[in-house]
């Protein structure tokens, strides 16, 4: 290869991962399960909380099943992961018209929804994307997150549609048959492991680029060397406080508004206005990322959600509750990105699908510990307050920990 191609072939793959992933777990099951929960609560004859612990449990084996799937990738191929993974998935969503009204059917399906999701996931996706970029990798990830942003607001509307039109099950199994007739057959056919399978260089780099330049996807630690590091527990610490402060925010956001005196239309507006966020988030730290030291735009990130922690927990008559919302939703937005973009830049390629599943574990189970202590705080005290200022020290500390990160040990080219 003599000179640069006219377009490079690796934003096809950008294409293409956004698309699965807008078809994958986050927008079908996280993003979409609010719409879900009085249909099945009339159903199954079961309180909210009941309904809500399936979610629980769903989030639970996604992060025992990260890691593993993280392995699968970098043994056998992303693209192996991804479609199997897929295909299981859909096929577990088209099922969903065979569960009994059991409660504990219920908890089976969402379990092994879960662990199975770990597939049409970040984790393969972005090893993908790791290796067909290195200049603009931060670009490329925060695009690619941009299909989860995007499913994330139009899911939750088609479910709630054919939820009016064909009741849950079918609406499950309609979402199933659209990951396999769109989403499956758009990675088949156009999803490559690697630039290399094109005779590409990343970047779309010419052949002529100094052999010191090009980026060497064997090269990196091993898991056992990874988790040795200050930096990986550093960077998981973070990742862990940040996640598990926004998560929490985010999910009780309108009952905590609504408490405050916010009016319903000005919750709406919030919300609207957090979808935004994440979105900006998204791509708007990918941009960052090439330009500037990854850290120091994390810390900027995540200094920006306590921020926003901190108006909200001055509450409505601060006047900045959209303020607190927006930032709030930028630093969550920025997170999978980030995990992606640091796990790349100090531990390299070489077990990156591995070294990323358990950051993004620690991700997931922070999730789900996040709105639980803003439920446990506000069932004893009656008030989101003294929750929402532990997440604000929470968000501090991770700040702080971004601090002591240290320089890349596999910089750009």
């Amino acid at each position: 290869m003599s000179e640069r191609p006219k377009f490079f072939y690796g934003w096809w793959i950008v294409a293409v991962s956004a698309i699965g992933l807008g078809l994958g777990y986050a927008p079908i099951i996280v993003y979409s399960f609010g719409v879900f929960i009085k249909p099945l609560t009339q159903e199954l004859h079961s309180s909210r909380a009941s309904i809500s612990l399936a979610f629980t449990l769903a989030n639970l084996l996604q992060s025992v099943s990260s890691p593993l799937a993280g392995r699968l990738a970098d043994r056998f191929g992303a693209r192996r992961v991804i479609l199997l993974s897929s295909v299981i998935f859909a096929l577990l969503l088209v099922s969903s018209h065979l569960l009994s009204p059991k409660l504990w059917n219920f908890y089976v399906f969402y379990g092994l929804l879960g662990f199975v999701g770990s597939g049409p996931a970040p984790i393969p996706y972005v090893k993908v994307i790791s290796r067909w970029f290195d200049r603009r990798r931060g670009l490329a990830l925060g695009l690619t997150m941009f299909g989860i942003g995007s499913g994330a607001i139009l899911m939750p509307a088609l479910a709630q549609r054919l939820i009016a039109m064909l009741g849950w099950r079918s609406t499950y199994m309609v979402i199933g048959l659209l990951v396999l007739v769109v989403s499956v057959p758009v990675v088949a056919f156009f999803l490559k492991e690697s630039p290399e399978e094109m005779g590409l260089l990343p970047d779309g780099a010419i052949a002529a680029r100094p052999a010191a330049e090009r980026q060497n996807t064997r090269e990196g630690l091993a898991w056992s060397d990874a988790r040795r590091s200050k930096a990986f527990w550093l960077m998981v610490g973070a990742i862990f406080l940040v996640g598990a402060s926004v998560h929490g925010c985010v999910v009780h956001l309108v009952p905590l508004l609504s408490d405050q005196g916010v009016s319903s239309n000005r919750v709406a507006l919030a919300t609207s206005l957090l979808g935004s966020a994440l979105l900006i988030g998204r791509v708007g730290s990918g941009y960052l990322l090439d330009r500037f030291f990854a850290p120091r735009v994390a810390l900027c990130l995540f200094g920006a959600a306590a921020c926003g922690i901190a108006l909200l927990r001055m509450g409505a008559a601060s006047g900045l509750v959209l303020l607190a919302v927006f930032l709030i939703g930028l630093g969550m937005g920025s997170e999978v990105d980030i995990i992606a973009y640091l796990v790349s830049r100090y531990f390299g390629l070489r077990a990156f699908g591995e070294v990323y599943g358990y950051a993004f574990a620690s991700y997931v189970l922070a999730g789900a510990l996040g709105p639980w202590l803003m439920g446990l705080g506000f069932d004893r005290s009656g008030s989101y307050g003294s929750v929402l200022v532990g997440f604000f020290l929470a968000t501090l500390l991770a700040v702080v920990l971004m601090t002591r990160l240290g320089p890349y040990r596999f910089r750009p080219g």
